[in-house]
């Protein structure tokens, strides 16, 4: 939502959304981050709201600014990925949608979207050593049932991003990493080849835009649907911090576990707590949620920033330069 401009010349910040409230429009689905409505029978409206979820349980607290960041970057990607593959977006602002009292809950953190069919997996790229690829590596050699050489360090860059495909988990619970013989077995081959060699085109180009303004993106999922006419579209969200694992590349070293742009201040803190990691989670203290959303500007703002879309950061709250 844009800051609304007070009489005086005052900013007035809009408050965070933990969960949106649209009666103009029937909801179809609540996820970990986004509100979907429909709006009629072949179109969404996606609200990507504040929340925040670690270790796939939803924070009770907001992140102030986390639902526009999310969506300015995924529409930052969406718009430099358009040429390579199409997309779910459909151009419509979503502010026409809802009627005017209902306009600050979409404002800067919705998009209106073809409705898709989407495919059962999550199309993971990793292009270093690092997470759950880390572990599977030093457990047993392999990736995902890709076997690579050996003496690799931790968030080592990979010779060749691999494919990594993961199957996707219902609300609550964890993905699970599959081979990409099983993608074949659930999608069929011909959808899975193009599935693949789309995610490493993706991942390769996204990589070169990032790098270029000191961000490398270790790895990344993205999400594809079929529309009513067959044809394969980028859905849901891309590149974001929540789909990806960012580091600061001077801040890079192989053998040590990188800082990112993301929620790991929270990961963090919550790993200190006594929390059996189950709802409900704890409560997060100030310096935590502020910490966290801090990042998420960061990422964005070098993302941006000298690209000719600095008017992005202007829908942002609270813009005193972080």
């Amino acid at each position: 939502m844009t800051p609304i401009q007070a009489a005086a010349g005052s900013v007035v910040m809009p408050a965070p959304m933990l969960q949106s409230h649209l009666s103009s429009l029937p909801l179809v689905y609540r996820g970990k981050v986004r509100d979907t409505y429909a709006v009629g029978e072949d179109r969404l409206l996606i609200v990507t709201t504040d929340r925040i979820s670690a270790f796939d349980v939803v924070m009770r607290e907001p992140i102030p600014g986390k639902g526009h960041v999310l969506n300015a970057m995924s529409n930052f990607w969406f718009k430099r990925l358009a040429a390579l593959v199409p997309n779910h977006l459909t151009g419509i602002d979503p502010t026409t949608l809802v009627p005017e009292q209902e306009r600050s809950q979409v404002e800067g953190r919705a998009v209106v979207a073809r409705r898709l069919t989407p495919l059962p997996i999550e199309a993971v790229v990793r292009g270093y050593l690092i997470g759950s690829g880390w572990s599977d590596y030093c457990r047993s050699g392999e990736v995902c049932g890709i076997r690579l050489p050996g003496g690799l360090q931790q968030a080592q860059q990979l010779a060749e991003p691999l494919f990594t495909p993961a199957r996707k988990a219902e609300l609550g619970e964890h993905d699970e990493n599959i081979t990409y013989e099983r993608v074949c077995e659930r999608i069929g081959r011909e959808l899975a080849e193009r599935v693949r060699d789309f995610s490493l085109r993706l991942y390769r180009h996204a990589s070169d835009i990032a790098r270029r303004r000191g961000i490398l993106i270790a790895d990344t999922k993205f999400e594809f649907g079929l529309d009513r006419s067959g044809e394969l579209r980028l859905m849901d969200e891309v590149l974001t911090p929540d789909s990806s694992r960012f580091w600061p590349a001077d801040q890079y070293r192989v053998g040590i576990s990188p800082p990112s742009f993301d929620k790991q201040f929270l990961r963090d803190w919550l790993q200190q707590q006594h929390w059996d990691r189950t709802p409900p989670p704890p409560s997060l203290p100030q310096d935590i949620i502020e910490k966290t959303a801090a990042r998420y500007r960061e990422a964005l703002e070098r993302l941006v920033t000298g690209d000719g879309m600095e008017q992005a950061l202007e829908h942002l709250p609270g813009q005193s330069r972080w």
